[in-house]
């Protein structure tokens, strides 16, 4: 999709058409999730932090995100995919790859149905593998300007025999696995270009890279990427994390956070129908020091005071006092089904299971932030996170 976030905007608010127009957290730590075309002409980008933003597009409309939203409009624009192809592998809300035979003429019916249905623009890569569709489809798209997009070519396709003189002249960092890191060891062997990683000897790359790493990318450099669409990826861990506006430096302010995330993340187990043994505990410090904990308990869970229960105990171990500025509570080892069963441990609390089934009712009746935890509670009501509500960064209003 087309500046995906962005352009849903736009159809909310179509007297911002034409202006530089940024969504994200548009609080002092946000950032940014997508720019329109005109906002990208001065060098904004998604993952770029909001101040700097400001900086360099002062006159810019900044508009806080509306995850929920955005994933009603991809559901929909997904479903416009499946009627084409049952094999469709979501990326994320604003990217798929298909499975499907047509070539070009699939393409284009596929562009000209989501912009009737959803008034949207997408672009599209044709290729004979995921990698070079993905890449294909980046050619596609419009170009940033400041008196708006430059229209690209909407659908490019790369047909069998042509993989690597479309390929090979693109730079090093449009391979899928170069970072920034493999980057700086890519280049201190001369490498610029795609074509340059295929000249090197397979075993170069697996002293420069690892041998996993190494003989990844000597494959994709070479046009070869065998990976089939998968439409039924199983979810590996369901989780919840939230940037603060201020930093937390003790763990009483920061044990109703994790009550918050614990309950938040639990709810997204049961609605998924899913339960898991490993509960992870993400810390980001102040001076953007990130460190991870994880425990892996003896029955599965789905409820938030025992997800909580495991996560504060894992924040026990760790000192806040250098200021915290961002926590996240995750639940992996997923299984399906309910987490209910017996137990002989008195240290084991109180069963959840059927009050859990209570509030999930509540919820489904009268919205999310009808019922929640007590420690969630203030004067302007419940404070509970949606899923994505955090993902850009805290927005100005302080409740959030």
């Amino acid at each position: 999709m087309d500046a995906f976030f962005v352009s849903v905007e736009l159809l909310r608010r179509p007297e911002l058409g034409g202006r530089p127009v940024v969504v994200g957290g548009t609080g002092a730590r946000g950032v940014v999730a997508a720019a329109s075309y005109e906002a990208r002409a001065y060098g904004i980008h998604s993952a770029m932090a909001s101040a700097r933003a400001r900086r360099l597009c002062p006159h810019a409309v900044f508009l806080p995100g509306d995850h929920a939203h955005y994933r009603a409009v991809s559901e929909r624009v997904m479903a416009i995919f499946r009627s084409f192809t049952p094999l469709v592998e979501p990326v994320s809300l604003d990217e798929a790859f298909l499975d499907v035979s047509g070539g070009l003429a699939v393409a284009h019916r596929i562009r000209d149905e989501v912009r009737a249905r959803e008034g949207l623009s997408c672009s599209v890569g044709v290729a004979p593998s995921k990698m070079l569709a993905k890449l294909a489809s980046e050619a596609a798209k419009p170009r940033a300007s400041t008196d708006g997009p430059v229209v690209g070519e909407g659908v490019r396709e790369i047909a069998p025999g042509e993989e690597l003189a479309f390929l090979h002249p693109l730079p090093a960092r449009a391979l899928w696995g170069v970072g920034p890191a493999t980057l700086a060891r890519l280049e201190r062997l001369g490498v610029r270009t795609v074509g340059d990683i295929a000249a090197l000897p397979p075993e170069t790359l697996v002293s420069a890279l690892g041998k996993a790493h190494g003989r990844q990318l000597a494959q994709l450099a070479r046009g070869i990427d065998t990976r089939p669409v998968e439409p039924d990826q199983q979810v590996k861990s369901i989780g919840q994390e939230e940037t603060f506006a201020r930093d937390h430096h003790e763990r009483s302010s920061l044990a109703p956070e994790i009550v918050r995330m614990a309950d938040a993340v639990a709810w997204r187990l049961r609605r998924a129908g899913r339960a898991g043994r490993t509960v992870t505990l993400k810390v980001r410090f102040a001076d953007f020091r990130t460190v991870t904990r994880s425990s892996t308990v003896s029955a599965t869970v789905d409820d938030g005071p025992a997800i909580a229960r495991t996560a504060s105990a894992l924040l026990a171990e760790l000192d806040p006092t250098p200021g915290v500025r961002l926590v996240g509570v995750s639940v992996s080892g997923l299984v399906a089904g309910s987490a209910r069963q017996l137990t002989f441990d008195d240290d084991a609390g109180p069963d959840w299971h059927d009050a859990s089934g209570a509030v999930d009712a509540i919820r489904e009746r009268f919205g999310d932030r009808a019922i929640g935890p007590a420690s969630a509670a203030g004067a302007g009501g419940l404070r509970l996170p949606c899923r994505g509500e955090q993902q850009w960064g805290p927005n100005e209003d302080p409740s959030h």
